[in-house]
């Protein structure tokens, strides 16, 4: 086709030579490539104390000025004097009429530092080693520091007593060492003889060590305050 043809309008002549273009060079037109859009740059992880830090945000400190402060009660020791006081203002325990005698005391002096240790045959071994370790917590305990020898044997009495009358059979006595060991020697003494113990023993270093005996009594079964 001539473009001289006389049947096509100069507009239509150029719009035809435009498309035989297109044909023959198809990416002579082709429409250049727009840039990809860039994607976002990662945010590198924040770490957990930044995170924690976001999350604490307007966290304010408690007021700690109104809550109480809780302590658990320590047992004290009670010693002879007060059992003593105790005794001439309501009248002295009754103690089973028990009756300990000097003489196994006298017959068999203990050191100042020895450790003591008794159990009857038919007692347990894993008791007594309980006994021997400190596992038992123990009901009461006396001091028998600056006593005389009848206020010390009145203490443990009373204070044996005072288990039973509680249905607990685990008490400590504090004999104090000293040069001659005296109470020491007399508790010792006492203790074997007194048809309720069951075991006595040095206390760890830690409840007295030397210086004091963990004591296991019978249970007093027979306790009207205690029948099911």
């Amino acid at each position: 086709m001539s473009k001289h043809d006389s049947s096509l309008s100069k507009g239509q002549f150029d719009l035809l030579k435009a498309f035989k273009k297109q044909i023959t060079n198809p990416h002579s037109t082709a429409l250049a490539k727009q840039p990809e859009p860039k994607a976002p740059a990662q945010q590198e992880p924040e770490d957990d104390f930044d995170l924690f830090q976001k999350s604490m945000q307007g966290v304010k400190k408690m007021d700690t000025g109104n809550i109480a402060k809780i302590e658990k009660d320590k047992k004290k020791k009670i010693d002879a004097q007060t059992l003593a006081k105790r005794a001439a203002a309501t009248g002295p325990m009754q103690t089973d009429h028990a009756e300990l005698s000097d003489t196994q005391a006298m017959l068999n002096p203990v050191a100042s530092q020895a450790t003591l240790s008794y159990r009857i045959g038919t007692l347990q071994h894993k008791v007594f080693e309980d006994l021997k370790a400190g596992n038992l917590r123990w009901f009461e305990a006396v001091d028998l520091h600056g006593c005389t020898v009848e206020d010390a044997r009145a203490a443990v009495l009373q204070i044996i007593q005072m288990a039973k009358d509680e249905n607990q059979n685990v008490i400590k006595i504090v004999h104090g060492k000293g040069p001659e060991a005296i109470l020491k020697t007399y508790v010792n003494g006492w203790l074997r003889q007194h048809r309720d113990v069951l075991a006595f023993v040095s206390a760890p270093e830690k409840q007295g060590g030397t210086g004091a005996v963990l004591v296991l009594l019978k249970r007093a079964e027979k306790n009207p305050k205690f029948k099911q």
